[in-house]
């Protein structure tokens, strides 16, 4: 397992959040075969796997999870056989689940103006309103956030250089909102923060301690705004992102266009946003197709 994790990190350059989630998945499975057989985790069977995802759907583990670990498990035995360890996939003939349809949480635009004119003009509300601009004007992942640097931001051109979980990265519009809160940010309260002017290697967005925020902190400024406007039940990261999405979409915005903007791969991402804005849609073909 620790040669395969290492692969993970050096070879396919995967993030430490992504990494840790295989070892989860390996070390899940590993227990099972313990209880099972005893049998290692290298030496498992077809039989092995089999039950294994029984016992998960047994378990009432959800589609996801179960599709998550089974590509998992999957990928460590290929990495198996290509070392010469093993000769076959036990993995290989298991058919993944059809996956639940993610729900699709949004705020409306009224409430995404509540929550950004609920900051105060205090050095946290500063630093608290441009990351909050940022993250529903560019649709970022949180994980993209936390890594964000100052240089990946270009203020005078309006744009911001996304680094994305395989090392790849993505070009995105910087708003008008999203700039101005930035600006403010930068120049009044980090000088405050770090007791100094942002250099270019600089993490962009810190905590009161000066130290860059991680995923749990911007959970937790999410939460406490939420609370203030009354949407804390549904205040994520994640909302967000969707809401970034979603509002597009009501706009008339198109679905590759949207695709380039957040960074996903499988468009069915990009359908399940347009379930939730079927009206919309409707009404923007209605609107503006010839023959409608």
């Amino acid at each position: 397992m620790k040669d395969f994790l290492e692969y993970l990190k050096n070879e396919k350059r995967k993030a430490d959040n992504t990494i840790l989630a295989y070892r989860r998945d390996l070390e899940s499975f590993e227990a099972f075969l313990e209880g099972r057989n005893g049998r290692a985790l290298a030496d498992c069977t077809e039989s092995d796997a089999m039950a294994y995802v029984m016992e998960l759907g047994n378990n009432n583990k959800s589609k996801a999870t179960i599709n998550r670990k089974i590509s998992a498990l999957r990928t460590y035995c290929d990495y198996n056989v290509r070392k010469g360890i093993r000769t076959d996939n036990p993995f290989n003939r298991i058919k993944a689940a059809k996956n639940d349809k993610r729900q699709i949480e949004y705020l409306t635009v009224d409430e995404v103006k509540k929550l950004l004119e609920s900051t105060d003009d205090s050095v946290k509300g500063l630093r608290d309103r441009a990351l909050m601009e940022f993250m529903y004007g560019t649709g970022a992942r949180v994980t993209e956030v936390v890594r964000l640097k100052y240089e990946d931001i270009n203020l005078r051109m309006n744009f911001a250089t996304i680094k994305e979980y395989n090392a790849e990265s993505r070009i995105v519009p910087i708003g008008r909102y999203a700039h101005d809160a930035l600006v403010e940010y930068i120049d009044k309260a980090y000088p405050v923060i770090t007791g100094r002017a942002i250099k270019p290697g600089d993490y962009l967005f810190l905590n009161q301690m000066g130290k860059p925020l991680t995923r749990q902190g911007i959970w937790k400024i999410l939460k406490d705004y939420g609370d203030v406007i009354g949407t804390a039940d549904k205040m994520t990261p994640q909302v967000l992102r969707d809401s970034f999405a979603v509002h597009i979409l009501q706009n008339g915005g198109d679905l590759k266009t949207l695709q380039e903007l957040m960074g996903f791969d499988d468009m069915s991402v990009g359908i399940a946003y347009l379930a939730v804005t079927d009206i919309h849609v409707k009404e923007v073909f209605t609107r503006t197709h010839p023959r409608a």
